[in-house]
């Protein structure tokens, strides 16, 4: 992955996050770990759902079944670098950005077209994760997280794509780009009306 300007020439965001956002969380480590957990959590969660949801499609299945292991491994990792700041899980909360987003996901008879929904809405949450993850890395003072968030950083991206690539396994692949450029655009005026919050990862 191209590491100067991933959310311009691979994710495709149409709106870049707050500025304001690195210097809240950078302030609120604690709560932004806490949160960067859980959703690695429900990344995964997302994961094994399709696989319950879709046990018929064999590569989404294999697909799907590494990104769980990854995303559970990313969890760990987190959750290491609260235990070495002497923090705790915390509690979980809401996640505004992915109810909203995914409200967005078709429903009806059409199993693929709901399909390709469920698989771009979670290569946007990745885009966004990536996108969060680069800010971090460039800008946070602590170089253990700057290095983790890197790594992370490349991670998130390479699921985003492979999610996209996923979607057109199943869906034309003009039908495919059609809905992503709809959900940029539904997921840029989501971030546009999310106020910036010290403890959220997204």
């Amino acid at each position: 992955m191209a590491t100067t300007q991933p959310t311009k020439t691979i994710l495709r965001l149409e709106l870049p996050t707050d500025p304001r956002w690195v210097n809240i969380a950078e302030k609120n480590i604690e709560e932004i770990l806490v949160d960067h957990a859980y959703c690695e959590q429900k990344a995964a969660t997302s994961g094994i759902s399709l696989i319950v949801k879709y046990p018929d499609k064999e590569r989404l299945v294999e697909e799907m079944t590494e990104l769980v292991a990854e995303e559970w491994s990313h969890f760990e990792r987190v959750m290491e670098q609260l235990k070495k700041r002497g923090f705790g899980l915390g509690r979980n909360r809401p996640d505004e950005y992915v109810v909203e987003l995914t409200k967005h996901i078709r429903k009806g008879n059409k199993r693929e077209r709901q399909l390709m929904d469920h698989l771009l809405v979670n290569a946007l949450i990745e885009a966004r994760s990536c996108e969060r993850f680069k800010l971090l890395w460039k800008h946070i003072q602590d170089e253990e997280l700057q290095k983790f968030y890197y790594e992370l950083m490349v991670s998130e991206a390479g699921h985003y794509v492979s999610f996209v690539k996923l979607a057109k396994e199943y869906m034309p692949a003009e039908e495919v780009d059609a809905r992503l450029k709809e959900l940029l655009a539904i997921e840029a005026d989501i971030i546009r009306n999310l106020e910036p919050r010290p403890d959220r990862m997204h």
